[in-house]
């Protein structure tokens, strides 16, 4: 860990925004199994809402190792442009999609040369906390055409309505930096329904903007809790990330019984962008 990699906020150390470009290509094999897909509802609402279908032109903000991207794909995206800074995912996605609608763009987005007014829907899975919100929405509305639609959702590890054992016994141990899904609100950024919505709305080019979510049990057994945690950026920018990594997997196995359950929270917002009012002149 680097001294560049956080910074101090209310005394709690923070993750600098730019690690995340370089956060989770550790072991992008073991990301891909570990991390949990997104509900059907989701795909639904690309499909129904959205209007995703054969030959929609779609960009993908921090695309991973691909969990959202194949089942975009699926859906009909073409051409779809795969955001992804850290080259070890973006060679996965190009070792497991190896398809001809989808062209991977090694970089940022903040530096991705893609053409305006040229996509149909914007997407980001998990990703768009470690952008700046809103110089990333601005650039978020000059791709899309008129009518286009953006979409970004997170699966949320916690749910703030629900009591969860596990993160309580675990507490202490992973007491370190925090991520920028969290902030200095208290609320992770994905739940922050009041700050997303303004955020949107202040950008004055979405309309139609919602928030929707949905809450889901994951059961893991020991070795899935070891899987997991280890692609946390919280996990892995600490030095000691072996020596917490088993000890996670020892709460889970000896104090846990080697069942524990995550109270999950899907949340998405969805917005369109705005089309060009029209200017009457007379005569």
């Amino acid at each position: 860990m680097k001294n560049c990699d956080y910074v101090c906020l209310m005394n709690k150390p923070v993750i600098d925004k730019a690690f995340g470009r370089e956060a989770f290509g550790l072991d992008p094999g073991n990301y891909h199994a570990a991390r949990p897909g997104y509900p059907e509802w989701v795909y639904e609402l690309l499909r129904q809402t959205c209007g995703v279908g054969e030959n929609t032109a779609v960009f993908e903000i921090g695309a991973g190792t691909g969990i959202a991207t194949h089942r975009l794909l699926e859906l009909g995206a073409n051409p779809l442009a795969a955001i992804e800074p850290d080259n070890r995912l973006a060679d996965f996605l190009c070792a497991t999609i190896p398809r001809d609608a989808m062209t991977v763009i090694r970089s940022s987005f903040e530096d991705a040369a893609l053409p305006p007014a040229a996509f149909d829907l914007g997407f980001s899975a998990t990703a768009f906390h470690w952008l700046d919100e809103e110089t990333a929405l601005a650039k978020v509305a000059r791709l899309l055409k008129p009518g286009g639609w953006w979409v970004m959702v997170w699966n949320v590890f916690g749910d703030p309505d629900k009591a969860d054992p596990f993160h309580e016994a675990t507490k202490a141990l992973l007491d370190g930096p925090i991520g920028p899904s969290r902030e200095d609100r208290k609320i992770p950024f994905a739940l922050d329904k009041d700050a997303r919505v303004a955020a949107l709305e202040r950008a004055q080019t979405f309309d139609r903007v919602e928030h929707r979510t949905s809450a889901w049990p994951m059961v893991l057994d020991s070795n899935q809790v070891v899987n997991l945690y280890g692609t946390y950026s919280n996990i892995t920018i600490r030095p000691d990330r072996q020596e917490v990594l088993a000890e996670l997997g020892r709460i889970a196995r000896e104090e846990f019984r080697g069942r524990v359950v995550r109270n999950m929270v899907t949340s998405l917002y969805i917005a369109r962008r705005v089309f060009p009012k029209l200017s009457i002149f007379k005569a």
